[in-house]
């Protein structure tokens, strides 16, 4: 994370550091999915497969889903120090992520409605083009989960824990790892086809892994609503903050009255508590260091009433 000379007293607005090998793996992983976008696009008008075609249509929704979350890397960066976002831009990353689902579930319905009018209009299928088509798509995903993998392992190198995950890389690799799902699926169903000639299978098979992809999206969908909705009062680093507080007093007549909790960053939250104690010495800068051993804690606005009885 870039250093700035700040005024004392000032905070910077920069909680989240930049996540370098995750926008190049995003970046990477779009143009391969675009090429192969490309290829089955042009391969089913070639040959005049409707299976060719449609698989490349529906590779273009992960397309357009992973390049979201490659430009939201870049405006991330971008806008990483303009003032009009109050916590800073990480949340651009969060709400791609939550995008990105939304088209992930999209996908898991247009695969629910194309299987069942499968099962009652059996079209004919070109099992060996559609196979190979198929293995190539699964080698290319295979090729994508590797670079967003590494991506991923880099950045737990430096964030080991298991509650502080990019979810903007997540999204990317969750629809990495969905293709690759159904095109294993699809050369399951069309191997059964072909040789056992179970036409029924294609579309049974559709379904189950538009199931798969829909629980998969759901997951993402709550991991990244409950960051954009700042829904986290139930995150372990509540109950630190008010120990911490509570626990630090001279006095055991401390408490916090009043507490608010949010992620500002993959693993960086904001604070604001307001504590009513007896203790005479309490200060907002020594709760202020009291809070530091919490390395996660980035910002914090802190309220002390102090009274002579706690219960009056």
């Amino acid at each position: 994370m870039q250093t700035r000379n700040l005024p004392p007293y000032s905070h910077d607005r920069v909680f989240d550091e930049g996540r370098h090998a995750a926008e190049r793996g995003t970046r990477a992983v779009m143009w391969i999915t675009i090429a192969m976008m490309v290829l089955e696009i042009i391969s089913g008008w070639w040959f005049n497969s409707m299976a060719l075609l449609a698989d490349g249509w529906h590779m273009s929704s992960h397309a357009v889903a992973i390049g979201l979350s490659s430009f939201a890397y870049a405006a991330a960066r971008h806008y990483a120090q303009d003032s009009r976002f109050t916590f800073g831009t990480w949340k651009i990353e969060v709400l791609s992520g939550f995008t990105s689902a939304i088209f992930l579930l999209g996908i898991a319905v247009t695969m629910v409605f194309s299987s069942v009018e499968r099962i009652f209009s059996p079209q004919p299928i070109h099992y060996l083009e559609a196979m190979i088509v198929a293995a190539i798509g699964l080698a290319v995903n295979v090729v994508c989960a590797i670079i967003l993998g590494r991506a991923h392992d880099h950045h737990h190198e430096h964030h080991d824990h298991p509650h502080h995950h990019d979810l903007n890389l997540k999204s990317a690799y969750m629809h990495v790892i969905a293709d690759a799902a159904t095109s294993v699926l699809a050369i399951i169903a069309l191997a059964g086809g072909w040789i056992y000639g179970w036409s029924w299978l294609d579309p049974v098979i559709g379904i189950v892994g538009a199931v798969l992809v829909a629980i998969w999206s759901k997951n993402l969908i709550i991991a990244t609503g409950t960051v954009l909705l700042d829904r986290e009062m139930d995150h372990p680093i509540v109950e630190k903050i008010r120990k911490v507080v509570e626990a630090g007093s001279v006095t055991v007549d401390t408490q916090i009255t009043d507490l608010h909790v949010w992620r500002v960053g993959t693993r960086a939250y904001s604070c604001a508590l307001s504590v009513v104690t007896n203790d005479k010495t309490l200060t907002p800068r020594r709760v202020h260091k009291q809070l530091a051993q919490h390395e996660e804690i980035v910002h914090a606005t802190i309220e002390i009433h102090h009274v002579d009885n706690m219960e009056g």
